[in-house]
Parts: C-alpha cells; structure tokens; sequence
C-alpha cells in the first residue's frame, strides 16, 4: 500500500469514527459541513473528498437518504473561511 493510500485510508477512518456510533439511528438524516480553501474540483480530476463520501456509504450513509453534506468553498481566499463557518453553523451540522 503506498502511503498515499494509507493516509487517505486512515483520514477517512477517522472522520467516520464519531458517525459510526449513530448508525443505529437510521430514520435520522445527518448533516454534515465540508469547509474547502480551495474551489470546487472540476469534472473528471481526483477528489478526494469522494474517498470520504465512499467511506460513509460503507458505513450506511447515504447522501441524499440519511445523509446531508453541507459544501462550502472558499475559492482560495482565506478571509471567507470564517464567514463559511458561520454559515455552516447556522445550518445546523453535525458537529465534529
């Protein structure tokens, strides 16, 4: 395995650790807020934001039947982050 795989492989593991002790919870629809520095990827390039979405489908979250994903980018101006944040709180996400 080479360790770009593996870091991705263990980041992922790790976000999903905190949902994997609600699965239970089936009829509840989790939010979840994805902040980005950078722009949204464009159509056919690596993402890896898709590994984590896999992940979660693993575990039994599905976007768009249990699952909500929140996504917010800030084009690569860090002064938006904050304003982002604000927004994704106000939305009510899981926290983390």
């Amino acid at each position: 395995m080479n360790r770009r795989a593996f870091v991705r492989t263990f980041a992922c593991s790790l976000f999903a650790a905190p949902l994997a002790a609600q699965a239970q919870q089936a009829s509840r629809v989790f939010r979840l807020g994805a902040l980005n520095l950078g722009a949204p990827p464009s159509t056919g390039t690596y993402d890896a934001r898709r590994d984590v979405i896999v992940v979660l489908r693993d575990l039994g979250y599905v976007e768009g039947r249990n699952l909500a994903v929140e996504r917010r980018y800030a084009d690569g101006f860090v002064e938006r982050l904050s304003v982002l944040a604000v927004e994704l709180v106000q939305r009510h996400v899981e926290p983390g």
